[in-house]
């Protein structure tokens, strides 16, 4: 490289996971570094691209940093494949036959996206799950870094799967499921085997699934760093356990308070940035500036999750004779009944009128920001409850899949920041959790939820731990260039 070259800042590509949680995450992580100067192209997949511009302001968004490139890519999925529910795992297996023979070839044929005014890519941050991307970088001796987009406490748990299986806790068969594990440290005493990643839902030990999660995440260890949206206040002592196989742990969360801190400090004017892959129904912000404060609970389970009629209905009913307000979030895609047809029940629609509203997509992290929210009936995805530790929002969980599951217990056991309610849909639950969180209990939660908040600003802005990670990681990325 010429000395020219020699000055042109650092070439970081960014590859997330084709789902909106992980693209999301990925995103904000981008936009950090634009911020810091760093050039970056984010590799997409087309499906993810094209709803994104359809739906976000992305392209405005990274319009304003001329060293961010998009690149698209096929995610090995048919265009009419759901992309949601148990199908969503269909994605690993498409990913790496057909994604990642694209992705060597692209950055060869590319050149590893070299121009006059870019250098070379200086170090790849790849999703966790994608090993592909790392063996890649280690054929072509590019630094490795990879972004776990789920929670630490949910990343230590798959971690730890070669020895929960050797302690007999997995495959999971549905027996002994309280059961307390004691094979991953930090969590003795309070992780039950119901706690456990859904992944380890499996009567066979060879399911492939489980072989992939194993395998993908206990290969972490060989990227030079490792990167995870969460804070130290949050989970300390295990980001310690962490530690002890990854030394270089950069955490960089909760990402998008972090971005819109960094943002307001270089005085760059922005509204509340989105990465869904849906289009956002704002009705519900004018019918939310019509209620009294804290008296609304807000009802969504993600992109991904699907359930059933009856499920739906009893959610319906456990909502309605509580006596709360709602804002309910009701996918279009998210409703399967037995016949297979996904629509919502007219007795459902009509029902709602009195004290509820719903929509097909809302503007989360604005929605949970209102007064008028006091809390949130969640999935426990991990950007969702992060959104909802920083609003100061408790809790009531329903996780579906994956890490939700271990999320929920860590916001119930160990935050004490809302309710767990997994592996149950009844209307007499759902009744009575709403209303221990909205109104007998909320004396307790809030408090919580509050301290937790001011904790969570605290580590984003100047001077706190999530501020001084980024600060060192895009050191580290600096320090590559040579």
């Amino acid at each position: 490289m010429g000395s020219q070259g020699a000055n042109l800042p650092p070439h970081v590509l960014i590859f997330p996971l084709p789902i909106q949680g992980h693209v999301n995450s990925m995103l904000r992580l981008a936009e950090l570094l634009c911020l810091a100067d760093l050039d970056i192209t984010f590799i997409v997949s087309e499906f993810s691209h094209n709803r994104l511009l359809k739906h976000t302001s992305v392209a405005s968004r990274f319009g304003r940093y001329p060293g961010f490139r998009f690149q698209s890519i096929s995610d090995g999925l048919p265009d009419d494949h759901p992309r949601a529910g148990e199908r969503v795992m269909d994605i690993m297996p498409a990913i790496k036959n057909v994604t990642g023979p694209l992705f060597k070839q692209m950055m060869i044929e590319k050149n590893c996206f070299v121009s006059p005014t870019r250098r070379p890519i200086t170090c790849i941050i790849a999703d966790g799950v994608l090993s592909f991307a790392g063996d890649f970088a280690e054929e072509k001796g590019i630094p490795l870094i990879y972004f776990r987009t789920v929670s630490a406490c949910s990343f230590w748990a798959c971690f730890c799967m070669p020895e929960l299986i050797e302690a007999g806790d997995i495959p999971l068969k549905g027996e002994g499921m309280d059961l307390f594990v004691k094979s991953v440290p930090g969590m003795e005493g309070f992780l039950r085997r119901r706690d456990l990643p859904g992944f380890c839902r499996v009567h066979d030990i060879n399911e492939p699934k489980l072989q992939i999660l194993k395998s993908e995440t206990r290969q972490t260890p060989r990227a030079q760093a490792a990167i995870l949206n969460t804070f130290e206040d949050l989970e300390g002592p295990i980001l310690s356990q962490i530690r002890k196989y990854m030394p270089r742990l950069y955490t960089i969360g909760p990402s998008h308070s972090h971005l819109t801190a960094r943002l307001e400090a270089e005085n760059i004017k922005t509204s509340i940035s989105s990465g869904s892959f849906w289009e956002e129904d704002r009705s519900c912000v004018a019918w939310l500036d019509s209620q009294p404060p804290k008296s609304v609970i807000y009802v969504s389970f993600g992109s991904i999750t699907v359930v059933t009629k009856d499920q739906l209905l009893e959610f319906w009913y456990g909502l309605v004779n509580s006596g709360q307000r709602f804002l309910w979030v009701m996918r279009p895609d998210s409703i399967m009944g037995k016949d297979g047809e996904s629509q919502i029940p007219v007795e459902l629609q009509e029902g709602t009128k009195a004290r509820g509203y719903m929509v097909g997509w809302a503007p989360q992290e604005e929605v949970l920001n209102h007064s008028a929210i006091g809390g949130f009936l969640t999935h426990s995805g991990w950007n969702s409850t992060l959104e909802s530790i920083v609003t100061g929002v408790p809790m009531i969980c329903w996780p579906y899949f994956a890490d939700q599951m271990i999320n929920s217990r860590f916001v119930s056991e160990v935050w004490k920041i809302g309710l767990d309610m997994k592996d149950t849909c009844d209307r007499v639950i759902i009744e009575k959790m709403v209303r221990d969180l909205m109104d007998v209990r909320k004396d307790e939660f809030l408090p919580r939820a509050d301290d937790m908040a001011k904790l969570a600003r605290k580590a984003v802005n100047e001077g706190g731990s999530s501020y001084c990670n980024l600060d060192g990681l895009v050191e580290y990325i600096k320090s590559m260039v040579v």
